[in-house]
């Protein structure tokens, strides 16, 4: 354990477990990303308390994360980027106490760290934030009024080619199998048709 108490160590597992703790939070899921989130901060977390840490670099690390959110809603603010960037390389560079005024972290590890962090968030989140805001590729209420074929009789129950896709779909009257439908409403993912013949 003595190898943990390393500041350039401690640091990266702190960054690693950081990261992998804000991909499990974005992407749920096997749990994978959760336990190795915890293993490496439970690490980094022994170092800490073992080496110590400045209250002023800390506060100057989690006020980095405010113009880093700002600068990834709003486009054309790379400015706020790299005020966030130098704000995490300055928290992380004084996290752990050093020899009088010289930093315990190597200044060149957490740039390096700090910028391949950054620039992975920066992808990451706003691929994300672009993907919650976007709509649906596949609009559901297009396929209203569209024209297609039953494959099966359909009644109760069947299945319909409409959009180039197969849907299971139902109908008031029985359609038999192979005549054109038309798609009248939606229930789900279950498409209420009428025999294409009757809304003419």
């Amino acid at each position: 354990m003595e190898l943990l108490l390393n500041p350039n160590l401690a640091y990266v597992l702190l960054v690693l477990g950081s990261v992998i703790l804000l991909l499990a939070i974005v992407t749920p899921g096997t749990g994978i990303l959760e336990v190795g989130a915890l293993f490496l901060l439970a690490l980094a977390g022994y170092a800490v308390y073992n080496l110590g840490f400045n209250l002023w670099a800390l506060i100057v690390l989690v006020l980095s994360i405010i113009p880093f959110v700002y600068a990834m809603r709003k486009p054309k603010r790379e400015i706020f980027l790299a005020v966030s960037l130098l704000g995490v390389i300055l928290g992380s560079v004084y996290l752990f106490p050093g020899a009088g005024f010289w930093p315990a972290v190597n200044p060149i590890l957490a740039i390096v760290v700090s910028a391949l962090t950054a620039a992975f968030l920066w992808m990451v989140v706003r691929k994300a934030v672009q993907a919650h805001g976007a709509r649906p590729i596949h609009d559901l209420g297009r396929l209203i009024g569209q024209i297609g074929e039953a494959k099966t009789r359909v009644h109760e129950e069947g299945s319909v080619q409409v959009g180039g896709e197969l849907w299971s779909a139902r109908s008031e009257k029985a359609i038999p199998a192979g005549s054109r439908v038309r798609v009248v409403s939606r229930e789900g993912f279950i498409l209420v048709v009428e025999h294409e013949d009757q809304s003419t």
